[in-house]
């Protein structure tokens, strides 16, 4: 299949079976909400090493957040409902509690199916060294410690739900410009979308990985398949002389609808007329990573059927869920 000059690789995008949460962070002014989100999704790339993936998903005006100020929603995923139980309460108590005027809220409806409580206030409380105090609104416990420039707020728990991780993109290019410019507009499009995340820094990778290595202990190395100075030297090379650079994009998201739905705004952005891209491929490990297997051709032809007249949408053939249930999963 081909859209303008980019052929759409006959693969398939391994995803697999996360936790996630939302948290709302507000502040006084939307720089200090953003400040405590960009140091809270820090150091999250990949739960390769970092324990979790993180990444701020949309701002938030004052009349929309909880306490009337100015927010950030950032998505927070990790493999077990233990793992990111520690994160969340680490990195709201190291970025968040330490942020001048914030407080955080529990982003994900309780009501969501199959969520969990995992604790928040209820563990920074201590902080407060006996001064904290707690109240009750609506059936939800809050807390209240003393800081230095008043009060840190914060919800008890937070919920979790189930979510998937490792939806991707392959866009190999004629050249690093070409690259950048359409995983730029790629990430651009994906981010008009709720409930998912790119967590790469500025939502691309270059290092691309693959499972394994020669070294002893090295659970993972250089994608040599769809590395451009391996042309010619790799017996796994994806690649001819037409393609002068490789970009990755990894998408999270609260359901594989969310994952499907971001995968094809990326395609449809990356190739774009005039885009440099020559081919938009995917990374899987032939179905042996995860259950959700999200099939290129397919959301691309929901592209083609949007501008044709038709309807758009993408399909995966794993878990499949409606985008109804998607849309209220990830309601903030």
């Amino acid at each position: 299949m081909q859209i303008n000059d980019t052929l759409i690789d006959d693969t398939f995008a391994e995803a697999f079976p996360m936790k996630a949460t939302r948290l709302v962070i507000t502040a006084h002014t939307p720089r200090w909400a953003r400040a405590a989100a960009d140091s809270l999704t820090g150091f999250a790339t990949s739960v390769i090493d970092c324990g979790c993936e993180a990444g701020i998903e949309h701002e938030i005006p004052a009349d929309a957040t909880p306490d009337g100020r100015p927010g950030v929603s950032v998505l927070i995923f990790a493999v077990s409902s233990k793992e990111l139980a520690k994160q969340i309460v680490r990195r709201v108590g190291q970025c968040v509690l330490t942020c001048p005027t914030t407080a955080v809220y529990n982003g994900i409806d309780p009501r969501a199916p199959l969520s969990d409580a995992a604790p928040l206030g209820g563990s920074l409380r201590f902080f407060g060294d006996g001064w904290q105090i707690s109240k009750m609104l609506n059936g939800v416990r809050y807390w209240r410690v003393p800081v230095m420039d008043g009060e840190f707020v914060c919800e008890e728990t937070v919920q979790t739900v189930k979510a998937v991780g490792g939806g991707n993109l392959l866009l190999l290019a004629r050249d690093l410009d070409s690259a950048l410019g359409a995983a730029e507009a790629a990430v651009a499009a994906m981010h008009r979308l709720s409930n998912v995340i790119t967590p790469f820094p500025g939502g691309v990778v270059r290092s691309g990985s693959k499972i394994g290595s020669k070294y002893k202990g090295a659970v993972a190395s250089t994608n040599d398949a769809f590395c451009p100075t391996l042309i010619g030297l790799s017996h796994r090379s994806e690649l001819d002389a037409q393609t002068g650079c490789v970009l990755e994009i990894v998408i999270d998201g609260l359901t594989d609808a969310d994952v499907g739905a971001a995968m094809t705004a990326g395609i449809d952005a990356a190739s774009a007329a005039g885009s440099g891209v020559v081919r938009i491929s995917a990374g899987n490990y032939g179905g042996k990573l995860g259950p959700y297997h999200f099939r290129l051709r397919e959301l691309a032809a929901g592209i083609v059927q949007r501008e044709t007249g038709g309807t758009s949408g993408g399909t995966t053939d794993g878990k499949s869920r409606g985008a109804t249930n998607a849309a209220k999963d990830g309601a903030p």
